[in-house]
């Protein structure tokens, strides 16, 4: 004989029982996934971490590589902007919970109110990083990188960052991309610096005013080691590419790995910070619909909510370590 299976004191069955702590179906599945995905940003960071402190004396500094802010072009703002992304994205969280209190009241109209100013802040941030990444891929000033893997950047006799443009020599000769499609099967970048290596070396022997600094960072300055003029002829003889912004392979601010993990953790955050905007929306339609009135439960919006504060959580941290630690 089958067994009848007995509901809860909310009247409500949970897979077949009753509901542990009093928590849905569906806001505990909404934990299962923030603790698996919580591990998994651990882990990239644990790995961020591991490689910062191997390469601790060529890592980037984020101070130099952060400076841009738009509409402000040739003004360096370290950091202003990506502390305007962290605010945009808390305060969407802010707005998030009052969406949630919203819907426990069952006020339609405040819901609708604050899921609108969630998605906008979504939008802003996601639109920010795009902007960001679009500034870190194209760099601002190049540098050149030894056949040793060194990178080393061009400045004044006051330490300020020249860009290759204000030096380099014009060279007419005829430039031609080593690709996959002429046989180098290991060369994948297609795309040729503005300037050659021969115009670059050419142009800082023309110029004594301009200096060389290393990736290397001076423990106890905290600085980039800078040379003389006298080393830094000799460095310069040993240069083989010249480096543009940022890819996968290259990076004009120093330590390779440190642009590898910016487009992984970043992107990977980003993505989560995306879909959480599409959800949001879907969400958003279906109040203005009117079904979570007729369902007199709001309860999509709280787990939603859930998901977007986990969102913020994390940028908490990828903020933390990777532009301010």
């Amino acid at each position: 004989m089958a067994t009848t299976v007995t509901t809860s004191a909310e009247g409500k069955t949970w897979g077949g029982g009753k509901e542990p702590m009093g928590i849905s179906y569906g806001k505990m599945m909404m934990w299962f996934f923030i603790v698996s995905d919580a591990l998994t940003f651990s882990g990239f960071l644990a790995a961020y971490g591991f490689s910062r402190f191997k390469f601790i004396e060529t890592w980037p500094l984020a101070d130099e590589v952060f400076t841009h802010f738009p509409f402000m072009h040739g003004v360096s703002a370290p950091m202003y902007y990506v502390a305007f992304m962290t605010f945009v994205l808390i305060f969407s969280s802010v707005t998030m919970v009052l969406a949630v209190d919203a819907g426990h009241q069952m006020k339609k109209n405040k819901v609708i109110l604050y899921m609108f100013l969630t998605i906008i802040g979504g939008f802003i941030f996601v639109g920010s990083q795009a902007w960001e990444w679009k500034n870190f891929i194209k760099g601002e000033y190049g540098a050149v990188e030894t056949k040793g893997g060194s990178i080393l950047q061009f400045i004044d006799k006051d330490g300020k960052r020249i860009a290759l443009g204000e030096f380099a020599a014009d060279i007419p000769s005829e430039r031609v991309a080593d690709t996959k499609s002429k046989g180098i099967w290991f060369f994948g970048n297609e795309t040729l610096p503005t300037y050659s290596v021969e115009e670059v070396v050419e142009g800082f022997k023309a110029h004594p005013e301009v200096l060389i600094r290393t990736e290397v960072i001076d423990p106890k300055t905290k600085k980039k080691i800078t040379l003389s003029r006298e080393e830094s002829l000799k460095r310069i003889e040993g240069t083989q590419y010249v480096v543009e912004g940022a890819n996968l392979v290259r990076n004009e601010y120093g330590q390779k790995l440190f642009a590898d993990f910016f487009f992984f953790i970043t992107g990977f955050h980003g993505f989560h910070v995306f879909s959480g905007v599409m959800i949001n929306v879907l969400i958003f339609f279906n109040i203005l619909l009117g079904t979570y009135d007729k369902r007199k439960s709001y309860e999509m919006v709280e787990k939603v909510g859930l998901y977007w504060h986990f969102v913020d959580l994390v940028w908490v941290f990828v903020f933390t370590f990777f532009y301010l630690v």
